[in-house]
């Protein structure tokens, strides 16, 4: 069985390929870095470090190749043989691989293969349906009759964190990854053409939107919250910020009125939401991830629009009547995030800092509600005064 995974960086290797490999699959890698894609031919195989409490279990990927994705060609003939495929690239490349798709799927068609399941692994809601038009684009009206009738565009939840390989390995093996313990994909079932694939840990459900969700306002939000609040508190690193039983503290907090809301909305049981969130909590303990505060909480500029994870799941609290006053705080800290180098945090922590907490909110966030903005606006010059006070007050105050 061939498997094509279009991305072969940290999801790519660190996830994806792992469960390909162990599902039985061959796996071809598409990349455009020339060092990757040598290695990969050159080995067929690379090590992976998931990492537990007392150091590293090294396992080893194996049966892979890749191809130059600037060669066109080469990439239609791997997507024209492939059982599964999968994309790892980040959203803003989609629309650069969309193209060489479209070759595969033309290629597909011409020699009568039949479905074909692209499993698409990219931090965007709707990114499956995004992809598709963008491939639409390049095909004939026959030839988009193929693609809708042929091929599954299957979203999917990535919670594996998957943080920078440490100098020390990464000198020693280039191709490394290091991965926590957690290695299960949610994926959407009703999006499948066709069987649908056994892969290892491969979890079909439907309707998937409750599982975007739960990524996005549980385990995405909680992370963003433990990242501004931990950087305000003056760590470095999300096991550090973890640690501090304050910050822990108003995190779970976060947890738990998203998790109720998350429950009311889907109406999924609120035991099993309760032991995700701590579950969460106990995956940001580990040490050996090295995950920086600087990495979680960048990109702020996103990370507070509106529909995203911190003003998302206190919108959706609030349309539930639920508490969300610690992801209020979430909120706030957010505002506050600056690390150097970020220019999408910096711009709105000066936009904040220079025309006004309400006047961010409402650009960044769409939050204009009075009593919101002057919660989060009370809580933003408590942190930014005297943050160690305001930790205190927060957890104090039972929001």
């Amino acid at each position: 069985m061939n498997a094509v995974m279009y991305g072969a960086g940290n999801i790519g290797r660190g996830f994806i390929t792992q469960l390909f490999s162990e599902s039985g699959y061959r796996t071809t890698f598409i990349d455009v870095v020339d060092a990757v894609v040598d290695a990969l031919n050159e080995k067929g195989e690379y090590p992976l470090y998931i990492t537990g409490e007392n150091g590293y279990e090294e396992t080893t990927v194996k049966n892979v190749r890749a191809v130059n994705g600037r060669d066109v060609e080469a990439v239609a003939d791997a997507i024209a043989e492939a059982d599964i495929m999968a994309t790892a690239v980040g959203v803003n490349v989609l629309r650069f691989i969309a193209g060489p798709i479209a070759a595969g799927v033309r290629k597909r068609r011409e020699l009568g293969r039949g479905p074909l399941n692209i499993i698409v692994c990219e931090n965007k809601i709707d990114a499956n349906t995004y992809l598709r038009g963008l491939i639409s684009e390049h095909l004939s009206e026959e030839e988009r009759e193929y693609l809708f009738s042929y091929v599954g565009f299957v979203e999917a939840s990535i919670g594996r964190m998957v943080p920078a390989t440490p100098a020390g390995i990464k000198e020693k093996q280039p191709l490394a990854v290091c991965v926590e313990p957690y290695c299960l994909l949610p994926v959407d079932r009703a999006a499948f053409k066709g069987e649908i694939p056994e892969i290892r840990n491969m979890i079909p459900f439907a309707p998937f939107e409750f599982y975007i969700e739960r990524k996005l306002y549980m385990h995405n939000m909680s992370h963003a919250v433990c990242a501004y609040l931990g950087a305000l508190a003056g760590y470095e690193y999300v096991w550090q910020a973890a640690g501090d039983p304050r910050v822990r503290y108003i995190t779970l907090g976060a947890l738990m009125q998203s998790a109720a809301a998350l429950s009311i909305s889907h109406g999924v049981d609120i035991g099993q939401l309760i032991d995700h969130a701590f579950d969460l909590l106990r995956r940001y303990d580990n040490k050996l991830l090295g995950d920086r505060l600087s990495r979680v909480g960048a990109d702020t500029k996103r990370k507070l629009s509106p529909l995203d994870r911190l003003p998302g799941a206190l919108k959706r609290a609030k349309s539930c009547g639920l508490p969300y006053g610690y992801i209020s705080a979430g909120v706030a800290a957010g505002l506050l995030f600056a690390p150097e180098g970020d220019t999408s945090s910096l711009e709105v922590s000066e936009f904040a800092k220079e025309n006004g907490v309400a006047a961010a909110l409402a650009k960044y966030s769409d939050i204009t509600d009075p009593a919101d903005v002057e919660r989060i606006s009370a809580i933003y010059s408590a942190l930014s005064s005297d943050t160690e006070k305001a930790l205190g007050l927060i957890i104090k105050e039972k929001l």
